[in-house]
């Protein structure tokens, strides 16, 4: 495990975090993958969070990213969630169509837990994640 350090806190907060598309549509491929990819890469380096490990499946995205204590999960899965649709919509506008009417492109809830001596685990299971998808679809 690797600590960080803030002023006067040594820290260790890894969090596995998943969270879908507005109906759980399966509009996560081709384009749209790439872009959020580089959208949530470039989202976290704005905000200095470090990204463990990630993948974008059809229909979810995993991410493992570093949080400092200082920072609520909540208000940082918030503001991926959110302006990465602003982003997404301001790109395409054309997509709005596919998702309704107002900025909505994800779900309202999310799934967090906390990594710690596990990290290895968590961080084979989103590298599988993608495979495991393609498997269950056929492809």
């Amino acid at each position: 495990m690797q600590e960080e350090s803030l002023a006067h806190t040594k820290w260790e907060c890894t969090y596995h975090i998943v969270f879908i598309p507005k109906y759980r549509r399966k509009v996560l491929y081709g384009e749209c993958r790439a872009e959020i990819r580089d959208i949530i890469k470039r989202l976290l380096e704005m905000y200095k969070l470090e990204l463990v490990e990630g993948a974008v499946c059809a229909d979810h995205i995993h991410i493992s990213i570093r949080i400092p204590p200082k920072y609520a999960v909540s208000k940082v899965t918030g503001m991926l969630k959110g302006k990465s649709a602003m982003m997404l919509f301001d790109r395409h506008p054309e997509w709005r169509r596919k998702t309704g009417r107002d900025k909505t492109f994800w779900a309202r809830g999310y799934y967090v837990s906390t990594v710690g001596i596990n990290e290895s685990v968590i961080r084979q299971y989103i590298k599988n994640q993608e495979n495991a998808d393609r498997i269950a679809d056929g492809c």
